[in-house]
């Protein structure tokens, strides 16, 4: 009973989340007497020229990640934790988007298409697949573009707090969906 209500007032606030940030940010600059647009197009501007830097570096994380699962690391790799993670009761059946999430956007999306299709939307390895889609970030993307663009040589302690923040989200996805619609 609490569960159903708990799940009734979330649909009812999601409706309204998106519809207010998009009202809510420029209003709060006119607020401020911001000129908002002039600062969204600035904005726009900067993100082109950061996009243009970061090219050479997208396109060597997605080199890689291509060759990962084109040369079955990925099914290795997958095969290999299976039985760990069965203990701590993770199905079988999202550990490639466990794997795959931490380096692949795009990829992950993929993997999340792939099971819609495989198990149907509304399963529950579609709502823990999401939800791990939702709750965690590409670590390695981000690593190597964003401090590939700036120059960072060393990421000294971004790598394994990104990981430990990703394997976390990814555990709690499994956990909560579970004990959400379980």
């Amino acid at each position: 009973m609490i569960m159903e209500s708990v799940r009734t007032v979330m649909d009812i606030l999601s409706v309204f989340v998106l519809p207010a940030l998009l009202v809510g940010f420029p209003l709060y600059g006119l607020y401020k007497k911001v000129p908002v647009y002039e600062e969204f197009v600035e904005g726009a501007k900067g993100g082109f020229k950061v996009a243009v830097m970061i090219i050479p570096y997208l396109v060597a994380i997605l080199f890689a990640i291509g060759m990962f699962r084109a040369s079955g690391a990925m099914e290795f790799m997958t095969e290999g934790i299976r039985p760990l993670l069965g203990l701590i009761g993770v199905p079988p059946e999202v550990l490639p988007m466990m794997i795959f999430r931490p380096l692949s956007g795009s990829g992950s999306a993929g993997l999340v298409l792939d099971m819609i299709q495989q198990y149907g939307e509304d399963s529950i390895l579609v709502k823990m697949a999401a939800t791990m889609f939702g709750s965690t970030e590409t670590t390695f993307y981000v690593i190597a573009v964003y401090f590939g663009a700036v120059n960072v040589k060393r990421t000294r302690h971004a790598v394994p707090a990104g990981l430990i923040a990703d394997l976390t989200a990814l555990l709690l996805s499994v956990y909560i969906v579970t004990w959400l619609f379980g």
